[in-house]
């Protein structure tokens, strides 16, 4: 993989990353996309794009490395996030998240992530190995059958058009949650791996021609959004962790395609004026941290700012996790400073690994 594309590839990841924050703060970096409308969608196509072939033949490492890279994480933020719950708890008298079980704290990561409110947006970590070690097997089986790539396109494209449909005809039980989320992301994963292989440096499809095509198709798409009206729906908006896509059958698959392309096209011209911005690469290293505690950052922002109003912290237990103080005045600066806060966070977290377990030559 050259330089600059794994470079380009990092800003990727920061754009999405910011996508991902922005969207909790219920509001959008591309105004015509939608909060949820591709942002982990993106994620998984960037998952794919860096997925390496000599993985075909080499599963026990590619497990490895998933299991050290994504699991092992994971269930050190679990456990943090564990103690965090427990202490505001007592201090607040809200348990933000589900009883404490076994189950809960080893099993619920793989069926919803959402043990603790304040690391819920980590369900992404355990449904990303899922459909990674889905992908690799899947792969390998077709690869096995066919090398024709349209083939391989195909069969992972209707995977994730017919993710859309089980979530209306089957019970959306635990285990079919997985089977649903597993099935739409493959699609996602594989055209990242489609993109890199056979598209970048075969095709351009950064023209202005492509570009109206995809303003036109997404301003005809916006016509399904529902603008955050519960009562109406969510519209271009989707909510993969729980496989709910309202009354949309194809609009999430396009919404997403869309996103994607948008987002590929935003770093094509941002790249020259941002590939030397420091800040920017490490938020492209670090998106597992700033993932894992963006939500614990604002609840403390929210705490802060309560208290400076006179406002008692009980205020803050009567509403959802991703309530903030005053939205109005105050969306863009919890923004500015969660975005800062967390990328610092997880450069020192990834300092303090290297040292702790520093490598082996």
């Amino acid at each position: 993989m050259d330089k600059v594309f794994s470079n380009e590839m990092n800003v990727l990841k920061a754009l999405a990353i910011l996508l991902v924050v922005s969207g909790h703060l219920e509001f959008s970096l591309l105004g015509i996309f939608p909060p949820y409308s591709f942002q982990l969608a993106l994620f998984f196509f960037i998952s794919g794009c860096l997925f390496k072939e000599k993985y075909l033949h080499d599963v026990s490492t590619f497990v490895t490395r998933r299991v050290k890279s994504l699991l092992v994480p994971y269930f050190w933020y679990n456990l943090f996030y564990m103690l965090v719950t427990i202490l505001i708890a007592k201090l607040t008298g809200k348990f933000w998240g589900m009883p404490l079980s076994f189950k809960n704290f080893f099993i619920t990561p793989f069926l919803n992530g959402h043990q603790f409110d304040l690391s819920c947006p980590l369900w992404f970590v355990t449904q990303l190995f899922m459909t990674m070690i889905t992908f690799l097997f899947l792969f390998r089986g077709l690869n096995a059958v066919t090398k024709n790539k349209f083939i391989h396109l195909g069969f992972f494209t209707l995977s994730g058009i017919l993710a859309i449909p089980f979530s209306k005809l089957f019970p959306v039980t635990p285990l079919m949650l997985i089977v649903i989320r597993t099935m739409f992301s493959l699609f996602f994963v594989y055209l990242g791996y489609f993109y890199t292989h056979f598209i970048k440096d075969n095709y351009n499809i950064f023209t202005p021609k492509w570009f109206g095509a995809v303003f036109v198709l997404q301003s005809i798409l916006w016509m399904f959004n529902r603008d955050y009206d519960p009562e109406h729906g969510i519209g271009l908006s989707y909510v993969i962790v729980w496989a709910r896509f309202d009354d949309q059958l194809i609009v999430p698959i396009i919404t997403a395609l869309t996103g994607i392309w948008a987002s590929l096209f935003t770093v094509k011209i941002l790249y020259p004026y941002v590939k030397d911005i420091k800040f920017v690469q490490d938020m492209g290293n670090v998106t597992y941290h700033i993932m894992a505690n963006h939500l614990l950052v604002m609840y403390i922002m929210t705490a802060i700012l309560l208290h400076m109003n006179g406002i008692p912290i009980t205020e803050r237990a009567n509403h959802d996790i991703y309530w903030i103080y005053n939205p109005v005045q105050t969306t863009y600066l919890y923004f500015v400073i969660t975005m800062v806060v967390t990328t610092y966070t997880g450069l020192g977290l990834k300092k303090l690994h290297k040292i702790l377990f520093p490598a082996k030559n």
